[in-house]
């Protein structure tokens, strides 16, 4: 498990779901983070797997670390 800014981001990130196996395609799973790249993201729950880049953290404010993606 990665250390996240707050309790409240981890617990996002490690939502997972009963119901969907996917987690583009469940409306409560609000996070994606790639282990990879050390990124966040809001997912955008229209059907595909897209996701809205985040710099700072919803709950906390926190800055997250720069995305190694780029």
């Amino acid at each position: 498990m990665n250390n996240h800014c707050c309790e409240a981001m981890s617990s996002h990130v490690n939502a997972r779901c009963d119901v969907h196996d996917d987690p583009y395609a469940c409306p409560d799973v609000l996070i994606d983070h790639s282990a990879e790249y050390q990124s966040y993201g809001l997912i955008v729950h229209d059907g595909g797997t897209s996701s809205i880049t985040i710099d700072f953290c919803p709950w906390c404010g926190r800055h997250l670390a720069k995305s190694r993606r780029e």
